[in-house]
């Protein structure tokens, strides 16, 4: 069984509870998963990790603490995290039109700010619910997208699916044109911002964009299903998006950036707060979205959480404020319901 021959408990000091490693297993058999990794972290402390499988299967290399997963869209609080930190020192105005730092984004019929950007409110085109309308460049770098002002290039003139501050319409390409607003407003490469200002204080080492130049023997190899057959997932480049989806790290890391979102190290509460309350929409209704997050109940309490979806991952990190509590899963399965896993460990956890 891959239960026995591939449960792994991470290599550092953290007080494991054999029911929570159990009920992640179960759940990890049950839908036949190549690959899952998950954490727990609880009052700023490491509490239980584990991981499951393979991280690539072909080659029986097993998921371990070092083993990198695409962050998929939960790229987006670190981006979300990013500009809220400029706001609070003055470097960043939400409510000021996108491109007054961003002018190589053109006008469109109504002004978008950044505030709007934050909540999937400023109307950018996501997948499939617009047109994709891409700028053709000869490009003089090898690399352009590792510059997020060029990676507008892949969108910006589409035209937008709904008016500005009308409507929620999530969208990853919203995501990055704030990155490129961040960019701006901060002065140093987009990358460079997280890095410093969010990966190197949380001691978040592996966290690092999933540029195909630069993949390590670490990375996860993905799979997906096919007419009931598991099989490797197609290998896409997902450079052109990193604010809104583009980020990898080991599960350790992405812990840590749940016990940072539960602490002080990132911003003040008063502004998690802010980020941490639903938004409000025409007619006095609100969105399920705060800014950067979602925001609901599970378990008779407030959760916070995020979760990713792409080519050869699916992640999900869910935070519990009140009880300083926060669950983490990343998989390399495209087809992984890691809802489920989660709250059967949060059962343990809580009940």
């Amino acid at each position: 069984m891959l239960c026995s021959l591939f449960l792994a408990l991470l290599a550092f000091p953290v007080c494991q509870d054999a029911s929570v490693d159990s009920v992640a297993v179960a759940q990890a058999e049950k839908q036949e998963l190549v690959g899952l990794a998950w954490a727990v972290v609880r009052k700023g402390e490491p509490l239980h990790r584990g991981t499951f499988g393979f991280a690539d299967r072909e080659k029986s290399r097993p998921v371990d603490d070092n083993t990198l997963f695409r962050w998929a869209s939960i790229s987006k609080p670190l981006t979300a995290i990013a500009a809220m930190q400029l706001v609070e020192g003055d470097r960043l105005d939400l409510d000021r039109n996108v491109r007054e730092y961003v002018p190589e984004f053109p006008e469109k019929p109504q002004p978008i700010n950044s505030l709007q950007l934050l909540a999937h409110q400023g109307g950018i085109v996501h997948y499939t619910n617009g047109p994709v309308i891409r700028t053709e460049v000869e490009y003089e770098v090898e690399h352009p997208f590792e510059d997020v002002i060029l990676a507008l290039d892949t969108f910006k003139e589409s035209p937008l699916v709904a008016e500005p501050g009308t409507k929620y319409a999530y969208t990853t390409r919203g995501y990055i044109l704030l990155g490129a607003v961040v960019q701006r407003a901060g002065g140093e490469p987009y990358w460079k911002q997280v890095k410093q200002r969010i990966a190197k204080p949380l001691g978040m080492q592996s966290l690092r964009p999933d540029y195909p130049w630069t993949r390590t023997p670490e990375r996860a190899r993905g799979y997906r299903r096919v007419l009931g057959v598991i099989v490797p997932s197609t290998d896409t480049d997902v450079s052109w998006k990193l604010p809104g989806g583009g980020f990898t790290s080991n599960v350790t890391d992405l812990a840590r950036f749940a016990e940072g979102l539960l602490g002080e190290k990132l911003v003040q509460p008063k502004t998690r707060e802010r980020m941490w309350t639903r938004q409000p929409l025409p007619e006095g209704k609100t969105s399920s979205y705060g800014l950067g997050f979602f925001v609901g109940k599970a378990h008779g309490q407030r959760l916070i959480s995020h979760s990713g979806s792409q080519e050869a991952t699916r992640t999900l990190m869910r935070l519990f404020p009140d009880r300083g509590t926060a669950v983490v899963l990343m998989s390399n399965c495209e087809y992984a319901n890691l809802k489920p896993i989660a709250l059967a460990m949060e059962r343990v956890l809580f009940e």
